[in-house]
């Protein structure tokens, strides 16, 4: 932010995963001019599709809710501000269904109970898979500074091959366990964009990140964490 204010720079905040996460104490999404959160159904709390958009600079309100009332002020005309309502600007439909609203509301509503429950979880997961370390695969890891979410939960595999073999013996045994995004300078659309410069942590959570099966209705007891243990320790 320092160098954004400096240099006369806006910053939007990539916070689609990090509802009730915090850095410095302070949320994420309310650091930078924008915050965007995504409700997409993978998330803690969810509508299926859908995300919100934080302002947090007073500037930038005005136009945003216009955009977000398909280029109208009719926002300010329900609010008495104007006497008549019309297209002032760009827009599109963005605002969602009663319906997804609702559904999503009743999980803001229960917002501290389901991270109660993710958190507790996620800690029994970690508790349960430290003994992986011992096959070169490394647990989640947090810095003093930042908080965790339980937003999901995965494992770094010493190798492709490693992951591979893992993923199959999942498969056999009725557990579905994917990798994540794969690095972008690889993808169809940049590698002609791309310098050529070597990437290799990028490459390596490419290759070696496993997520788990992870959300808020899965059973307390962790039945499906020993079977899970248990697939990867007979994996060589």
């Amino acid at each position: 932010m320092a160098l954004a204010n400096k240099y006369n720079l806006f910053v939007i905040e990539d916070a689609a995963q990090a509802i009730d996460s915090f850095y410095k104490g302070k949320p994420l999404g309310s650091i930078g001019h924008f915050g965007c959160f995504s409700f997409h159904e993978t998330k803690n709390i969810q509508c299926g599709e859908g995300g919100m958009l934080a302002i947090n600079d007073d500037r930038f309100f005005r136009r945003a809710e216009i955009i977000w009332e398909k280029g109208t002020n009719r926002a300010e005309f329900f609010r008495g501000e104007v006497n008549k309502y019309g297209w002032v600007d760009i827009g599109s439909s963005f605002l969602p269904s009663e319906l997804a609203a609702a559904f999503l509301y009743a999980q803001l509503e229960c917002l501290d109970n389901i991270q109660t429950k993710r958190k507790t979880l996620w800690n029994r997961n970690f508790k349960e898979l430290e003994i992986l370390k011992a096959k070169g695969i490394s647990l989640p890891s947090f810095p003093d500074f930042s908080t965790n979410n339980a937003h999901m939960f995965y494992l770094v595999c010493s190798s492709l091959e490693q992951r591979s073999k893992i993923i199959e013996a999942f498969r056999r045994n009725n557990i579905l366990a994917v990798f994540h995004y794969l690095s972008l300078h690889k993808s169809p659309f940049s590698q002609n964009k791309h310098d050529g410069i070597e990437l290799l942590e990028s490459d390596r959570y490419s290759d070696c990140l496993l997520r788990l099966p992870f959300y808020n209705n899965l059973d307390l007891n962790n039945k499906h964490i020993s079977i899970i243990s248990k697939v990867i320790a007979d994996v060589n």
